[in-house]
């Protein structure tokens, strides 16, 4: 989204750009030697490292993607201004090319946090791979016994479950490895990952569960500023090309590996010894209790220590006969990514794109008892997630706990429903599901505050600065973007000036005639009285109830336009409808304007109307806009100017409407509206 909007605002701006795009799939449009090199500046919009080494002499604006999403004008306006990034990192403007910049071009990541999303974004295919392979197994090959879910050697399922453990088993290194590359490069990747690898693994020090992916967080973070530290010692010149493939990684990966052996690891065997013992004891005390501490203790880490410590005391209380406490274990155990796949189904803006990928391989691994496929989400935003998570698995463990569920083998999930071996059932299904929508909701709840504190926040801090966007409007306020799978994703762009853009022809794509049917014109009232008018105005006067539709009948895009353009006819400001509508046609062909979030701006200039002028109009249905969410369009505005307006007035409406459509109670309050007056009540707070 980053990119379009960047293509779409360079293009407004009569500025040639080239955008390479880096997402989950890799580097796309990747730029070249010779793109860089006649740049007259690089914009960076990126939540995650992005080498800048090759731009070393350009103007440099580093910001997060959603600078990039919401203020993408302002951002080309800015970078003429940015610092000179230096061969050293730093910048020749005086002021870090990676910090907010001397433009203030909005708030860039922390590097803890890219590194965390980096570490993320690696891990993620280990984890969909490593758990869906485990899951598929289970199901086509397991059989229920009392050891758990046994597949028989030496069979198909058996290798492909033994393919999908070594997804697992990587899953936990590649985290740490990546977020140590994230802080300080290659020659800190062996000892992150060698140090993910011993937290994993607790026969290291003597523990029955590793340390799991919060351990793997630990040796990340540990390996990457560890290397750096030992990057900034003094050594001979003839030692200096031998420092970052030898000496570094074997200094480092030593010194990591020993400290979390003996210093780290054994105090974690220590307490989760304890633990189990301590569990031991309240075998006899409430049930709602225990279940309730059982769940917690299962959703806190998802696999790692403390999951582990409840799911083994369950287990093997199941060889005495005691069979209810791995009943309340599994009620807890898909509670995780159960809740984190919901979650992404019922507010599907606060996630991205691959986030929401990644929450329907959640939902698969939670039917069959794969805690781990809620990893992600818990490591992108641990303060948010890990809490909703507990607080969901509390509740069903409790709920198993109230109602003596049983299960008579060591596993979790729906899946040992299906297969018979819980006791039970209605109250095991309940158990989950009630389970499973606390977290949900908890989970979105966290998020939208967090989300809301962000912004308040850094409207505060954008005010204060005085800082103003490039068309002259209100100070820029960056929307946070909210951490997951998805936030690793990054854009480049290099810009180099070029003459305006020629006028869009008019004429250029000359549609066939609209009859009077196709444009679904309807009778309009009659131009307001000039007083009346003045008070029925909004957006600079270009937006007017007699623009106003709270009902579109079009179902097409191409219908909608021709509606909308009819509808702005009706002002005496649009002297050619045919101009007007293919003009609308040929910006659509470029690119779609829809915004996501059930949001459409179509625009046009042409000289087929005499003065700027904006209609709104409301699709209960949603017309489908080609939108990157995937969503419909139910709110669209269709902003015409003359080509002598096309610069700063086009964008200086644009700007003003998209500021405020970021607003989530905006929108509700324009969707809830009941007729033109109700829906220019809500429009006269775009200012």
């Amino acid at each position: 989204m980053a990119a379009e909007k960047l293509t779409q605002a360079a293009e407004a701006l009569g500025v040639e750009i080239k955008v390479e795009t880096q997402g989950s799939i890799g580097a796309e449009n990747v730029l070249t030697d010779n793109d860089v090199r006649n740049a007259d500046g690089i914009i960076i919009a990126a939540d995650k490292d992005v080498d800048r080494s090759r731009f070393v002499g350009k103007k440099v604006l580093a910001v997060g993607v959603a600078e990039g999403i919401h203020h993408p004008e302002s951002l080309i306006e800015q970078v003429q201004s940015a610092p000179v990034h230096a061969a050293d990192g730093g910048s020749g403007g005086g002021s870090a090319a990676g910090g907010s910049g001397a433009a203030g071009g909005g708030k860039e990541r922390s590097t803890v946090y890219k590194a965390l999303m980096n570490g993320v974004s690696y891990m993620i295919p280990f984890v969909v791979v490593g758990g869906l392979l485990i899951a598929i197994s289970l199901a086509l090959g397991g059989d229920a016994t009392a050891k758990g879910y046994v597949i028989p050697e030496g069979s198909f399922w058996a290798d492909v479950n033994a393919v999908g453990v070594i997804g697992f088993e990587l899953m936990i290194p590649i985290l740490s490895g990546y977020i140590a590359y994230a802080i300080a490069d290659r020659p800190a990747l062996v000892p992150g990952m060698i140090g993910g690898w011993i937290a994993g693994h607790g026969e290291f020090y003597d523990s029955e569960a590793g340390a799991g992916f919060i351990g793997a967080i630990v040796t990340g973070f540990l390996a990457g500023y560890l290397v750096l530290w030992i990057k900034k010692v003094k050594v001979p010149k003839f030692a200096q090309p031998i420092m970052p493939i030898i000496v570094i990684p074997i200094v480092a990966t030593t010194a990591l590996s020993l400290f979390f052996i003996y210093v780290i690891g054994e105090p974690i065997a220590w307490v989760f010894t304890h633990l189990t013992d301590w569990l031991s004891g309240m075998t006899g005390t409430s049930a709602v209790l225990l279940g309730a501490l059982l769940g917690l203790m299962i959703a806190f880490d998802m696999g790692g220590p403390v999951n582990k410590t409840a799911f083994l005391f369950g287990a093997g209380l199941i060889a005495t006969g005691n069979q209810t406490v791995m009943g309340m274990c599994a009620a807890a155990i898909p509670v995780m990514p159960l809740g984190q796949g919901l979650a992404t189904l019922i507010r599907r803006r606060l996630y991205s794109q691959q986030e929401r990928e990644t929450g329907m391989a959640a939902l698969f691994m939670g039917m069959f008892g794969i805690s781990e496929g809620a990893i992600p989400f818990a490591a992108a935003r641990p303060a948010q997630v890990i809490p909703a998570n507990m607080l969901g698995g509390a509740v069903a463990g409790a709920i198993a706990g109230v109602a003596s569920v049983e299960d008579a083998v060591p596993h979790g999930g729906p899946i040992v429903a299906v297969l018979g071996a819980i006791g039970g059932v209605p109250m095991f299904f309940l158990a989950v599901a009630v389970g499973t929508l606390v977290t949900a909701i908890t989970t979105n709840a966290l998020i939208d505050i967090k989300e809301r504190g962000n912004r308040g926040a850094a409207a505060r801090a954008t005010a204060g600065a005085g800082a103003v966007s490039a068309t002259g409007a209100e100070p820029l306020v960056p929307e946070p973007v909210l951490a997951g799978a998805g936030a690793g994703a990054g854009t480049v762009a290099v810009l180099t000036k070029a003459p305006a853009a020629p006028p869009a022809a008019s004429g250029a794509t000359e549609p066939e005639a609209a009859t009077q049917a196709e444009t679904e014109t309807e009778p309009r009232p009659e131009p307001l009285a000039e007083a009346e008018a003045a008070d029925d105005e909004v957006l600079s006067g270009y937006l007017t109830r007699q623009t106003v539709k709270v009902r579109l009948k079009a179902g097409t895009k191409d219908a909608a336009i021709r509606e909308m353009a009819a509808m702005l006819a009706t002002t005496g400001k649009v002297t050619d409808l045919e101009a007007l509508v293919a003009a609308a046609f040929a910006r659509e062909d470029q690119g779609s304007t829809g915004l996501g979030d059930q949001i459409a701006i179509p625009h046009a200039k042409t000289d087929a109307v005499t003065a700027p002028v904006v209609g709104f109009a409301r699709s209960a249905e949603g017309v489908e806009w080609g939108s990157l969410d995937g969503t419909q369009a139910k709110l669209i505005f269709m902003i015409t100017v003359p080509e002598a307006a096309a610069g700063d007035e086009h964008l200086r409406i644009l700007a003003m409407l998209s500021r405020k459509l970021m607003d989530t109670g905006f929108r509700e309050r324009l969707s809830a509206a009941p007729d033109e007056a109700a829906v220019l009540a809500v429009l006269r707070e775009v200012q």
